[in-house]
C-alpha cells in the first residue's frame, strides 16, 4: 500500500537510472525522460530521497544450499528471484537500500551495480558448512550516494554485563553502520539490522525415542517457553545496546541517523519500544526540551502521519482557529492506528516487522529539520495477491520504502 500526499505539490520528472568493502566508483550518467532542462530536473531529484528496507529471503546463488543440503535454487528459480528483485528496484528507484538475509554478497553487489548503485557494503560473511551449505546470512547496504565509512557496530560488553548478560555478548547478526554522504544534509549514519528472530533458542532432540508421547509434549513445551523467552531477551538486548552505541556516535559526530531493517518484532509490545524513548524521569524540563530530541529516533510511519496532519492543517484549514473537532483530522488520526500495512503474514495473523527509524533532521515538527517524510509505501502485492509466475521466488516480507522531501 502506498501513500504520497506531496505528489500534487511538485511536477514529477521520471529519471531512469539504468568482506568489508565499499565500492567507490564514478556514478553513471543520468538520462532524463523529460523535455525540461537537466538543471531543473536535477533540482527536483535532489529535493527527494528514497530509503528502503528489503528482506531478500534466502538470497543464495546456486549450486550452494541454504541451511540444509537439499535447499538449492534451480537455475530457473534463481533467474526468477534475480528478475523479481531487479523489477522492484527499477520500478520504485530507492536511493539507499538496507538488505537482510544475504548469503551471496558478490551476486548482490553485481545485481545492484547494474541498477546504478555504485556503492555497496557488508561487514560480515555467512557461515559455510561442508563447502556448500550456508547459514547465518548477513545484512548489506546499497546506495546511489557515496558511502564514506562503514563499520560493524560492537556492543558495549561492560554494559552488557551490568544488564546481566554474558561478558561475550554479541549481536546475533552483525549490525552494519554506513556513513552516507547525502545531498543537503551531509554525512548520515545508516544502520542496517536483522534482530534475533522469535524462533526458540532451545531445540528438542527429535531423534530421542526414549520419551513417552506425554513426556515429549512436556519437554517440547518447556523448550518452547524457555527458548522463546531467551530469543526475546537477545532481541531486546540487541536493540538496547545498539541504541546506546547510536547515542554515543551521535554525541561524537552529530550525524543524522537512519535505522532500518527486519526487527522481528512489533515496536509497540514493549520488547523494542525503548528504541522510541521520548521522555526522561527526574530531569529538568528545560534541559529535556533543549537536548533530548536530538538523540531520539522516530518511526517513519509516525513522521509521515505527522506530515499528513501538518499538510491538512496548512492547506485545508487555512484561517480556522479551532480545528480540534474537524472530522477529517480525526480520520487521519484514526488511520494512524488502523491503516498501517503489515509486512509479514504467518498463519492467520499479520504484523509489522520491518521498520525505518529516523532522527529529528527528518521530523517536520523539529525546528532544525531539513527533510520530512512525504510518502510511505509497503510493497506487499506478492504477499496478498501472489502470481506464481511473477512472485514464486520473491520474499516472505513486505518491502518498506519512504520518500524524504526537502523542506522549503
Amino acid at each position: 500500500m502506498s501513500y504520497n500526499y506531496l505528489k500534487h505539490l511538485y511536477k514529477l520528472y521520471f529519471i531512469n537510472h539504468r568482506e568489508n568493502t565499499v565500492i567507490n566508483q564514478t556514478p553513471p550518467q543520468i538520462s532524463v525522460n523529460s523535455s525540461s532542462d537537466l538543471s531543473a530536473t536535477s533540482l527536483v531529484a535532489d529535493r527527494q530521497l528514497k530509503i528502503a528496507t528489503f528482506n531478500l529471503f534466502n538470497y543464495l546463488e546456486p549450486p550452494n544450499a541454504f541451511y540444509e543440503f537439499e535447499r538449492i535454487y534451480s537455475a530457473e528459480q534463481w533467474r526468477k528471484k534475480q528478475h523479481w528483485i531487479t523489477d522492484y528496484l527499477s520500478e520504485y528507484q530507492p536511493d539507499i537500500i538496507g538488505f537482510q538475509e544475504v548469503f551471496s554478497t558478490e551476486a548482490l553487489k553485481e545485481l545492484v551495480s547494474v541498477q546504478g548503485y555504485c556503492y555497496f557494503a557488508v561487514v560480515d560473511q555467512p557461515e559455510i558448512i561442508d563447502d556448500f551449505i550456508f547459514r547465518r546470512p548477513v545484512v548489506a547496504i546499497a546506495s546511489r550516494y557515496p558511502i564514506v565509512d562503514v563499520k560493524a557496530v560492537q556492543a558495549n560488553t561492560e554494559l552488557a554485563e551490568a544488564l546481566g548478560l554474558t561478558s561475550d555478548f554479541s549481536f546475533s547478526r552483525k549490525v552494519l553502520r554506513a556513513t552516507v554522504e547525502l545531498p543537503h544534509i551531509g554525512n548520515t549514519d545508516c544502520y542496517v539490522v536483522h534482530f534475533k528472530s522469535k524462533r526458540s533458542m532451545i531445540e528438542l532432540d527429535e531423534q530421542d525415542k526414549s520419551r513417552s508421547p506425554e513426556q515429549t509434549i512436556i519437554e517440547s513445551l518447556k523448550a518452547q517457553v524457555a527458548g522463546s523467552w531467551g530469543s526475546t531477551i537477545q532481541r531486546g538486548s540487541e536493540a538496547a545496546l545498539l541504541m546506546i552505541e547510536m547515542i554515543a556516535r551521535r554525541e561524537t559526530t552529530g550525524n543524522p541517523m537512519v535505522l532500518m531493517g527486519d526487527f522481528n518484532n512489533n515496536l509497540t509490545d514493549g520488547v523494542l519500544s525503548h528504541l522510541l524513548t521520548k521522555s526522561l524521569r527526574f530531569v529538568s524540563s528545560i534541559d529535556r526540551d533543549a537536548f533530548l530530541g536530538k538523540y531520539c529516533l522516530n518511526d517513519a510511519w509516525d513522521l509521515f502521519q505527522k506530515a499528513l496532519l501538518n499538510e491538512n492543517n496548512d492547506s485545508g484549514h487555512a484561517g480556522k482557529t479551532d480545528i480540534s473537532d474537524d472530522p477529517s483530522l480525526e480520520q487521519i488520526r484514526e488511520s494512524k492506528k488502523t491503516s498501517r500495512t503489515p509486512t509479514h503474514y504467518f498463519g492467520g495473523g499479520s504484523s509489522v516487522l520491518d521498520y525505518i527509524l529516523l532522527s529529528c533532521e527528518f521530523d517536520a515538527s523539529y525546528h532544525d529539520s531539513l527533510y520530512q517524510v512525504s510518502a510511505y509505501d509497503t510493497y506487499d502485492r506478492h504477499l496478498i495477491n501472489p502470481i506464481f509466475e511473477r512472485d514464486g521466488e520473491s520474499t516472505d516480507h513486505g518491502i518498506v520504502l519512504i520518500t524524504l522531501t526537502l523542506r522549503s
